[in-house]
């Protein structure tokens, strides 16, 4: 298949080409280094340092022979997507292209208005491009779990059956993001959602969550190959934080009370559901939702299971809650649907206390390049 990779520098982006390449795809990345920026402009530098885009593909064909065609250039700008789209003709466009940190949506009025100009502005894009140029493409666009908020009910898997008063019908599950970011995200499934049933376009909506992980078989291959790992406050995702605290000696920053559960996911489970979802196409006219997660952890209990792995390699790790910078329930209900990616062969890795161990490891060989001013929380929004 002819795959094309919105957002192909991201942290998620680059392991999902590699991966898709070495699967026997054409796949071609596009990015403008947005994220690069941010984290340079607010001190979130990644742990390991990323080669450009450019260099990523030169090293990684030179290990493993394949192919990634790398292009730079602003999606928001339709000139550009419309050109890409309409040269490359692509089977499936992964989208990733999004300003994805929901404390950077939430930092002011500027970043905020970035946040909302850009994602939205590269799904309307994307939605054209492929409605106007490529109508048989699939889009497999990445949500987030954090479209749903956290409701007394169990989370269905992106629809909802109602009966009321006596009739019935189905509806997008309802959504309550906690931020800027995510409620761009649900900005997104209703503009999906518009064009799959006006103009019967293709599209899979990955409600993912929180992500975790260094190691794909991809980035195995060379060191300079590793995703963007994020530990700061901006970008870095909660078991990516508490790995690093944990190696830097630094308590593991427990917001509030920690009761806040979600749906987490290691990152090679990020490229099984991807890849899935890309071979496995939706049907013309049909939105389908995956909820892309393994197994529901609160923070406090990622926290307990992070101490006690760090401990027994002689960490000696320590929690210490803090207040909560952010807006949100701290304990609740959360039951998630998560079937439909296991239906179609996702085998999960969990986390068990071997994969931590790996990933602290890791961490451990990085340790000199951790700058611990960026681990505390810079942004509040409760």
């Amino acid at each position: 298949m002819r795959v094309l990779i919105l957002g192909g520098d991201g942290y998620l982006g680059w392991p999902t080409a590699m991966d898709l390449s070495s699967a026997g795809h054409d796949v071609v990345v596009v990015d403008n280094y947005l994220r690069r920026r941010i984290a340079e402009a607010t001190d979130s530098d990644a742990l390991m340092v990323a080669p450009s885009l450019s260099e990523r593909a030169q090293i990684f064909k030179g290990v493993s022979g394949h192919e990634i065609d790398v292009r730079i250039g602003d999606l928001s700008d339709s000139d550009i997507i419309f050109g890409i789209v309409r040269a490359f003709m692509p089977d499936t466009i992964v989208h990733y292209a999004e300003q994805p940190s929901a404390p950077y949506s939430m930092r002011g009025f500027s970043e905020a208005r970035e946040t909302f100009q850009n994602n939205l502005d590269v799904t309307f894009n994307c939605i054209w491009a492929v409605k106007e140029l490529a109508p048989d493409c699939q889009i497999v666009k990445l949500g987030t779990m954090g479209e749903y908020g956290t409701p007394d009910i169990d989370i269905e898997e992106g629809w909802i059956d109602i009966e009321h008063k006596g009739r019935k019908d189905r509806f997008l599950y309802p959504r309550a993001a906690g931020s800027l970011y995510h409620t761009t995200k649900v900005l997104d499934t209703d503009l999906l959602w518009f064009y799959v049933r006006t103009y019967g376009i293709r599209v899979t909506d990955l409600m993912q969550g929180p992500v975790y992980g260094i190691s794909t078989e991809g980035a195995d291959l060379d060191e300079k190959l590793c995703p963007n790992f994020h530990y700061d406050d901006i970008f870095g995702t909660l078991v990516n934080r508490f790995l690093v605290q944990a190696v830097a000696g630094i308590p593991l920053t427990v917001y509030g009370q920690g009761g806040q559960t979600r749906g987490y996911l290691n990152l090679r489970d990020t490229l099984q559901c991807v890849r899935l979802a890309t071979e496995n196409p939706a049907d013309a006219g049909e939105l389908r939702i995956f909820n892309q997660l393994t197994e529901t952890f609160c923070v406090n209990e990622v926290a307990d299971r992070i101490k006690a792995v760090g401990d027994s390699i002689g960490l000696d790790v320590s929690i210490q809650p803090i207040q909560n910078p952010r807006k949100e329930k701290e304990e609740h209900y959360y039951n998630p649907v998560h079937s439909g990616l296991i239906d179609l062969g996702l085998e999960p890795t969990y986390m068990t206390d071997d994969v931590i161990a790996a990933m602290l490891e890791r961490v451990i060989s990085n340790k000199e390049r951790i700058v611990t001013r960026r681990i505390m929380p810079r942004v509040r929004w409760n």
